[in-house]
This record gives C-alpha cells, structure tokens and sequence, in this order.
C-alpha cells in the first residue's frame, strides 16, 4: 500500500475498529475530491469516522446535525450590512471548512438539501453577487439510517448523483467490538489522533497524482459497458448518469494508487463498481421483484459482462 495512505489508515484505525474496507473507500473519495453518503443504523460510527479522517489529515472539520428548521444559511452563511458604511459582510457558514459532516441528511428540507448542490459540485458559494471559494482539499460526508422514515424527506436523484459513492460501516464483530468497549471506556477515542499524519497540501499533492495513473482501453470499455447495461436493462427505470461513469474512472485511478500501482485493473473496478454506480440507479418494478436492490443489479451485472480481453 502506498505509505501516505498507510498513515492515513493506521491514523483512522485509533478509532474505527476493524472497519479497514470502508475507511480506505472513504480515502479513495477523498483523494477524487468526491463526496460519500454514509447510510447505516445509528450508533455504529459515522460521525467519528468523518472525525477521525479530518483530523488525520489536518483538516479543519465542521458538523451540522440537520433538521427539519435549518436554514440554508446555516450552510452557505449569510451577509449583513456594515452600520458604518454601509457594506455588506460575509458570515461564514458552517460549510467554509475541509471536511463537512452532514449529519442526517434526510432530515433536511427540500431547500437545504438544494443549498449543498452548488457546494458539492462547485465547491463555492454564491452569495450576493460573490463568490466564496471553498478550502481544498473540501469533502461532504452525509450520513442518513435506511431505517428511520419518519420525519424524512426522499433526497433527490440529482443529489444522489453528486455523492461520489455510497458506502456503509456495519455492526462490528464480537472481537472489534470488545475492543470499541475497551477504548470508550477511557473516554473519546478521538483523542487518540493527536498530530495530523499528513497535511491538506500533501492531500492536494496527492491528488494530482491520481491523474498520473494509466487506465487501458479495455478498462475503460469495461467501466462503459456496465454503465451502459444500467440504462439498457428492464431491470431499471434509470441508468447510471455520465458523472457516474467518471466518477468509477476516477475511482479506480485512485484504487490503483492505493495499491501502489500505476495502472488500473479490472479488479479495481469490480471491488467499487457498487459503492460507486448503485445509488445512481432507479429499479424498475420488475428490478424492484427480482433484484430487490440497486446493489444487487451492479452485483448482477458484475457476474455477467465479461472483462474485455485487452483489459
């Protein structure tokens, strides 16, 4: 594994027990400049894994726990007139920060939810003919409980498009979860990341670097042809978007650094081809009856195409 990405891993492991998987999909979305959707039951560490990679990497980490009254000011900030000349001033909002944690997302109103699609494409803010710019490097993690419906609003297609990838922590094993008890029990284990392993420049750095790796044609048709599938099976009533599609090439750049190589593979592909592609997809009724889930249709799909012999 590349050794910055090992820190940044061992660093995380202070706090998120056993959940290795998920940390590195969440350093590979980071590393894109993308934005992750945490959906999982309560309690079993979202918000300190948003934390835990914040501090990290250095990075400057805000959260907002949304509600149904959050304005979207709270988020973009707000202007207010100068008494002494009459100008107008910039307040912050909660999102002038690397790393944003937008706890329950669904919770949020229609217009809140509309207020980060600028943030998360743009990584800016326009606010009264002005233009803020975001820090970089600027990550969302969203959390929302697939459970939970009550006093939720649906997030819409167009937003879930901008989520880089959805992914999800899981309860623990027996073992990892005698180990959670252990740490708790000496308070916060976020206080085990005391110093940054890396910096948010080297992050940067970092990710120009992804740029460098090789992604042969049939790779590429590869990613094309399962992204294409999406939109052409009865199994679905809508596709993969073409930000999907450049979301898995980046993706799986990014795998390949990870793993110390300078080229992409199939295998990198086919292990993010879920997290990345199934929450851009609508089932039909008829995917609804046999599949039952987006994950299960990429599963399906990834069974079934077969890799370009040139890949």
């Amino acid at each position: 594994m590349q050794e910055d990405i090992k820190k940044i891993l061992q660093s995380v492991n202070k706090v998120i027990v056993g959940k290795d998987e998920t940390i590195l999909k969440a350093i590979i979305a980071m590393l894109c400049g993308g934005h992750v959707l945490l959906e999982d039951v309560p309690g079993v560490g979202k918000t300190q894994l948003a934390a835990a990679l914040a501090r990290s990497v250095g990075g400057e980490f805000h959260r907002i726990q949304l509600t149904p009254d959050i304005m979207p000011s709270d988020i973009t900030g707000y202007s207010v007139v100068n008494q002494k000349d009459g100008s107008l001033e910039y307040k912050a909002g909660v999102a002038i920060c690397n790393f944003l944690l937008a706890d329950e997302i669904n919770r949020a109103s229609p217009k809140v939810q509309s207020a980060l699609l600028e943030i998360m494409e743009e990584h800016q803010i326009s606010l009264d003919g002005q233009t803020h710019v975001l820090p970089e490097p600027f990550m969302v993690i969203a959390t929302q409980n697939p459970v939970e419906t009550y006093g939720t609003y649906h997030l819409p297609e167009a937003q879930m498009d901008r989520f880089f990838m959805k992914i999800s922590m899981g309860y623990p094993s027996l073992r990892e979860e005698l180990t959670i008890l252990e740490r708790n029990g000496e308070g916060n284990p976020i206080g085990n990341i005391s110093t940054a392993v890396i910096s948010t420049r080297e992050i940067c750095q970092l990710q120009k670097k992804i740029n460098t790796i090789q992604v042969t044609e049939g790779v590429r048709n590869y990613i094309l042809a399962l992204v294409r599938a999406t939109r052409e099976s009865d199994m679905s009533a809508l596709g993969v978007s073409p930000r999907g599609s450049i979301a898995c090439y980046k993706a799986v750049r990014a795998s390949a650094f990870l793993h110390g190589r300078s080229f992409a593979t199939p295998d990198d592909v086919k292990d993010l081809a879920i997290p990345v592609l199934a929450h851009r997809i609508l089932l039909s009724p008829k995917g609804r009856n046999l599949l039952g889930s987006p994950e299960a249709f990429v599963k399906q799909l990834l069974d079934t195409i077969p890799v370009p012999a040139n890949a």
